[in-house]
């Protein structure tokens, strides 16, 4: 046998081999049977059944789409919300706790009313703050730094204005 048929015939396990593992052993022939167990796949791979598992979208966005459920309690307040409070609190006037309660399942109100543009902050803590620390809260961008050449910066800047002023 050549040496490429043996490599071609990928000899996973015993099965393949039929009798002869079983007939090596039973007459001692251990040459045979160590030639049998050389050419068997070292790949776990290749020896245990793998079988493709499919990943299922479990995210809570699509199991909400799936069971066609009411987006998720709102945790903050916004705009909208107040509404939304506004319309129960009538519907309570109107037709009573089980209006109200039947609305809120529907259309669940926020768990807290918390002020807005105070930076995630309480109110009394905000309104604490001196006006530039408001104002680095509300910046964006990171500030920049001075540059390395400010001070001949600000000399030609003094000496254009006094050639301008003796002009």
């Amino acid at each position: 046998m050549q040496v490429h048929t043996l490599d071609k015939a990928t000899i996973i396990n015993e099965l393949q081999f039929g009798n002869g593992i079983n007939h090596a052993v039973h007459e001692g022939r251990r040459a045979d049977f160590a030639l049998i167990l050389s050419m068997f796949s070292d790949d776990v791979r290749d020896n245990t059944p793998v079988e493709k598992i499919e990943e299922i979208d479990a995210t809570e966005q699509a199991l909400r789409q799936r069971f066609q459920l009411q987006p998720p309690q709102a945790l903050r307040s916004d705009q909208s919300s107040y509404e939304v409070s506004a319309q129960q609190a009538t519907l309570f006037h109107d037709s009573g706790l089980p209006s109200a309660k039947l609305s809120h399942y529907l259309k669940p109100e926020v768990l807290a009313y918390l002020p807005e543009d105070t930076h995630n902050l309480p109110e009394e803590v905000y309104h604490n703050l001196s006006g530039h620390q408001r104002r680095k809260l509300g910046e964006t961008e990171p500030k920049q730094l001075m540059p390395a050449d400010l001070y001949n910066q600000l000399v030609a800047a003094q000496r254009s204005f006094q050639i301008s002023a003796q002009a």
